[in-house]
């Protein structure tokens, strides 16, 4: 990954799949076992995708927002969906509870107890995420990267927040 600031870090979407490719093996190996992939949409989409497909499980999404404004930055209020949005009549046993990244912590912070209280037949809640910052006020149980402060990570989707159909239609 390459970081050209000090305070951002650049991701390539080789870089990007690769990442969730090396956190799912770190999942493997710790040999624990799953009954669900719950991922955190919007930024846990690609990745709940992907270890669906991966460790053969149900994928079942839950939508979260926090960060908002016109370049998807500004943090605010969490708002967490209804309901998970799942082909399985209900979440149970051990869930894996999947984003992308954990910032300040407070979305996972705040989803496991909704969950819990929701479907109360999950016996374990395990969370995963490629990148943690060390302000987070929580430690996901597998993580790739551990970031220092409080970095802006640059994904390769992002170019969507910005960009308009317009722009896309005149590419041609």
């Amino acid at each position: 990954m390459l970081n050209t600031e000090q305070k951002d870090l650049w991701v390539s979407w080789d870089e990007y799949h690769r990442s969730i490719e090396l956190l799912a093996l770190k999942i493997h190996e710790s040999g624990l076992q799953f009954d669900h992939i719950l991922c955190l949409a919007r930024g846990g989409l690609r990745i709940g995708d992907v270890f669906s497909r991966l460790f053969k499980l149900p994928l079942s999404i839950l939508s979260v927002s926090s960060y908002r404004g016109s370049s998807g930055q500004d943090q605010g209020q969490i708002q967490i969906g209804g309901s998970v949005a799942s082909v399985e009549k209900s979440l149970r046993g051990r869930v894996l509870l999947v984003d992308d990244l954990v910032d300040s912590g407070i979305t996972f912070r705040e989803v496991q107890p909704w969950l819990r209280n929701r479907y109360p037949e999950i016996n374990e809640i395990k969370s995963a995420v490629i990148w943690v910052k060390s302000v987070s006020v929580v430690v996901p149980d597998f993580y790739l990267e551990y970031l220092q402060g409080t970095p802006w990570i640059h994904q390769p989707f992002e170019i969507y927040d910005t960009l308009s159909l317009e722009e896309i239609k005149g590419k041609g």
